[in-house]
């Protein structure tokens, strides 16, 4: 079934269910997937792989905004971004562990011979494709960063 097709389904769930959050996250995936497929030069459909990336990319930008509201101490419009996020996650691959992630990223570190922050591109690179949706962005290249630096 494609994501489409959840979405649907659970905006008349929560329709029913009168989940405002639910249904305001669910609005908001919708919005995005017929912006990609109506995009120039869209075909009009999604494969699974722009279907990810786009999830993603709203789930970003829910911490992003969250942060920024934390640090202007409004609590009130967190509270919606992390109600959005949670619904958002759901539809996102299971999260890597740190443990996971380290030592994903050791082994890519040990495959492309990087040994010096300077290495980070190529770590990077790889670490991007093969861990696309497991991990956040930002988290692989804090701990990319970490380990190089050792």
């Amino acid at each position: 079934m494609s994501l489409e097709l959840d979405i649907n389904a659970g905006i008349k769930a929560a329709m029913l269910g009168k989940k405002e959050a639910e249904l305001r996250a669910l609005r908001a995936i919708k919005a995005a997937i017929l912006v990609a497929k109506t995009a120039e030069g869209g075909s009009g459909e999604l494969s699974a792989a722009e279907e990810l990336k786009l999830l993603q990319k709203l789930a970003k930008q829910r911490r992003d905004s969250l942060e920024i509201f934390r640090a202007q101490q409004r609590e009130d419009l967190a509270v919606k971004e992390e109600e959005e996020l949670a619904v958002i996650e759901r539809f996102l691959p299971q999260q890597m562990s740190e443990a996971e992630l380290r030592t994903a990223i050791t082994g890519i570190i040990a495959a492309t011979g990087a040994s010096s922050p300077a290495d980070m591109g190529k770590v990077m690179g790889v670490a991007t494709k093969q861990l696309a949706g497991k991990a956040d962005g930002k988290v692989i290249s804090e701990l990319s960063k970490k380990l190089l630096s050792l």
